[in-house]
């Protein structure tokens, strides 16, 4: 087959895409966390790399009889292709002893007080971990067992525990047939179902295992409640009409007053329409900062990447001993010259994610000063290949090095993509960023007259005056993103 210049094109560019390359690409986007446990899984493969933690005082070179990290059977069965395309890259490795001797030698170490320091930082980030959260299905089940409940209902009872979904506001989704066993046939069956299903129902938060939204609100009434025959009614019947804020209508259908739905309305609005939401962030993993932002004295920021928990690497002293005394075999040179190149490549990646991960966050920072000074409403539109062009790389690593990133700063900790936003011109020619629309649009929305609210036409009009030109899709795709409602349903009715 012939290739095209197209074809040959690629296939050059995947003939430079080494495994060297294509480690640093992948070092570069993990997140600190998932580096840190990268790291880790390499000492444990790889007994060439080693972590600058020992204790100076004691000696570094073990002996070779009982060298813990000396190649066993299994491994030197790896080695057969080991020194086939990397044999410059050794031999330069060899020569760097002397050039870049932190990568070799054991020394220097950290001073006893910054291993103290290191190890006060591990200490406090442990001791702030929170414990595991109880769960929706911990509290239902608790509650479960402290009532007496027929033996035969209890399995039903935990597998209808077992279906709710706290992110989904713990609704009961699925069919009472459904978690019936498979031998159970009939309406007695789904009789007893339902009567675990209500039994599940019946406990704390109030509107759990619901079937739907309506059952869920009226499941949280109760007959004491101010407005309860309202709330009743606009929940069993009119709760479409509540959404599109047609008040006249159902004053019309019930024979309420607009002040009797509006208060009923109120009070319905205080109901949970997702009662197990409160347990859904016992899904939710902390966040882990990778880049630090501070202010410098003199009004300038500067970033850091936080890195300190991340361990100091080396590659062994003795193995390149080994080497170099002679006393390896060929067999155990070609499994160690292995293991050194990995090392190597691992440790240079490593540094050159926290070269271009500071590099990015800086030219990050320095374009976006003024959220960082006055706040969300003065961020700048920002894209990747303007960052790309200021630290001169290539667009696809500022993507790597941004994505998945935490950013620490004075007003708050942000994924680093948070700060690359679109943008439009403003009336004077400046670029205006999405997110000054939104916040400007709100402030329209919540200053209008609720008698008689903006229509998106207006909304671009009131805009205009404060000098951000936008067309009125684009006010309609935002206030709808915003979870603005149209001006019908932001209006509020009087007699």
């Amino acid at each position: 087959m012939r290739l095209t210049p197209g074809m040959q094109q690629r296939q050059q560019l995947q003939q430079k895409l080494s495994p060297r390359m294509i480690q640093a690409m992948q070092i570069l986007q993990l997140p600190q966390q998932a580096l840190e446990e990268r790291i880790e899984q390499a000492l444990v493969d790889n007994p060439a790399l080693e972590m600058q933690e020992a204790d100076p005082n004691l000696p570094t070179e073990p002996n070779d009889r009982e060298n813990p990290d000396a190649p066993t059977a299994e491994e030197k069965e790896l080695v057969v292709d080991a020194g086939q395309d990397n044999g410059e890259d050794f031999e330069r490795l060899l020569d760097l002893t002397a050039q870049a001797p932190d990568y070799f030698d054991e020394s220097p170490r950290q001073s006893s007080n910054r291993m103290q320091e290191d190890a006060d930082r591990r200490h406090d980030a442990i001791a702030n971990i929170a414990s595991r959260p109880e769960t929706l299905q911990d509290y239902l089940i608790s509650q479960l067992h402290e009532l007496e409940v027929d033996p035969e209902l209890l399995p039903l009872c935990e597998r209808i525990i077992s279906t709710l979904d706290p992110t989904d506001g713990g609704y009961f989704r699925g069919n009472l047939e459904d978690i019936l066993p498979a031998n159970a046939n009939g309406p007695e069956h789904v009789e007893k179902a339902g009567r675990a299903l209500a039994l599940i129902q019946s406990l704390e938060p109030r509107g759990v295992a619901a079937r739907d939204l309506r059952e869920c609100l009226l499941m949280q009434l109760d007959p004491e409640m101010p407005y309860y025959e309202e709330m009743r009614a606009l929940i069993s019947s009119h709760l479409e009409n509540l959404r599109d804020n047609r008040l006249p209508r159902i004053q019309r259908d019930t024979g309420y007053s607009l002040q009797q739905i509006q208060a009923g309305w109120d009070h319905l609005r205080r109901l949970n329409p997702k009662p197990a939401r409160e347990f859904a962030h016992s899904f939710v993993p902390s966040v882990t900062p990778d880049i630090i932002v501070k202010r410098e004295d003199d009004g300038t920021y500067r970033v850091q990447v936080d890195d300190y928990r991340t361990p100091r690497l080396h590659i062994s002293e003795y193995y390149l001993r080994r080497l170099r005394n002679g006393t390896a075999t060929e067999e155990e040179k070609e499994f160690i010259k292995h293991k050194i190149n990995a090392a190597q490549w691992l440790i240079e990646s490593i540094e050159q994610r926290r070269s271009t991960v500071t590099r990015v966050a800086q030219a990050v920072v320095d374009h976006q000063t003024s959220f960082l000074d006055y706040g969300p409403e003065y961020i700048e539109p920002l894209k990747m290949q303007q960052i790309a062009d200021k630290v001169g790389v290539h667009v696809t690593t500022v993507s790597r090095a941004v994505d998945d990133k935490w950013i620490e700063t004075p007003r708050g900790v942000f994924p680093l993509k948070r700060f690359f936003v679109g943008g439009t011109h403003g009336a004077d020619g400046e670029d205006v960023a999405w997110d000054v629309i939104r916040i400007k649009l709100q402030e329209v929305v919540d200053a209008e007259d609720k008698a008689n609210p903006y229509s998106d036409e207006d909304l671009v009009k009131q805009l205009a005056i404060q000098g951000v030109i936008v067309a009125r899709r684009t006010i309609t795709k935002y206030r709808k993103k915003m979870g603005i409602g149209s001006s019908r349903q932001r209006r509020v009715w009087s007699e």
